[in-house]
């Protein structure tokens, strides 16, 4: 097989250029990082018998097989089909046929509120949901899901961050007045609580939904909304050029806008990317065409709740390297 001819289509179904000219590397998806034992060992047994034995776990949760020779691509591609339908991998070109795209990156989650107290969803379900609507693309978008603002998943390098908000809610009569809450708030958040006249009063504004007041009150007098919401960043990404931490967006977002958002962004990038690069970020494109011609495509027929906050304008800055080509004042 020769690599000039079969580059292109190797690539696609996720393997890799490598420095070895006649061995690929392949990119196992796992998307919100969790994988059962018996698909682990799946891993495992295709990493023996078709790799150098060897697997490396990427920086998205995934799992690339290193040390394949390209001549037994179709045979792993017919191997690795239960990893495909046991994690639910869409596949439109049919069993036995790989990965149908390289393009959009795993998507990566913290372990969520299944393990972790401080989290206020479940992060590998939501990311479930991400990969079933937009798997597969040849588009380059990374996502990443935390379940609080700890943000033990980095979500603002990402193209999408999607960052866990609970909303409080006080009740009066449970409330012995001790300020337990008031202090891990200023403490460890943002100070959004305060005492007045032997009562708690929040202040929305202030309040970036990490359920501190609700982990540490004695009486449970704070409880967490069952209502799921979400702090949106976006645009965030490392590279040459210039790497960026992601900016808020949208406060208080709901799990079907985030998706749809997401949806109409790959609309938005399908009719502005510049198809003469091999892959090009989200936030480069938004900084050529303008965020408001984003924001108007991404936006059709959203319905944010009436409490969600909004911002009209998005800018970044972030490292811009010697005799980089960027436009940062859209």
């Amino acid at each position: 097989m020769a690599l000039d001819i079969s580059r292109k289509s190797f690539t696609k179904n996720a393997f890799r250029i490598t420095k070895e000219r006649n061995k690929t590397a392949l990119r196992v998806r796992v998307p919100g990082g969790e994988i059962t034992a018996e698909l682990l060992l799946k891993v495992s047994e295709i990493a023996s018998e078709f790799g150098n034995g060897k697997v490396h776990i990427t920086t998205r949760q995934g799992f690339e097989i290193k040390g394949i020779d390209i001549t037994k691509i179709e045979e792993v591609n017919k191997a690795i089909q239960p990893l495909i339908s046991g994690m639910n991998i869409n596949q439109p070109n049919g069993e036995g046929n790989g990965y149908p795209a390289a393009g959009t990156r795993n998507i990566t989650s913290c372990i969520g509120n299944q393990v972790c107290p401080k989290a206020q969803y479940d992060t590998t379900s939501f990311a479930k949901k991400i990969e079933k609507a937009i798997f597969p693309s040849d588009f380059h978008f990374k996502v990443a899901l935390t379940g609080c603002p700890n943000d033990c998943i980095k979500a603002r390098m990402h193209d999408f961050g999607i960052i866990g908000m609970t909303l409080p809610l006080y009740d009066q009569n449970r409330c012995i007045s001790c300020k337990a809450c008031v202090k891990k708030c200023k403490g460890l958040s943002t100070g959004a609580l305060k005492m007045e006249n032997f009562k708690i009063v929040r202040d929305h504004d202030k309040c970036i939904g990490c359920g501190e007041c609700t982990l540490n009150c004695p009486t449970s007098a704070w409880t967490r909304s069952e209502d799921k919401f979400f702090r949106f960043t976006i645009f965030g990404r490392t590279g040459k050029k210039n790497p960026r931490l992601g900016e808020d967006w949208i406060l208080w977002a709901e799990e079907n806008n985030i998706l749809d958002i997401i949806k109409n962004t790959y609309n938005y990038v399908g009719m502005y990317i510049n198809k003469a690069l091999p892959k090009e970020h989200i936030g480069y494109i938004v900084d050529r065409t303008g965020f408001a011609e984003f924001k108007n495509i991404v936006l059709k027929d959203v319905k944010l709740p009436l409490h969600s906050i909004i911002r009209n304008n998005v800018y970044w800055n972030g490292i811009v390297y010697p005799g980089a080509d960027n436009d940062l004042g859209k």
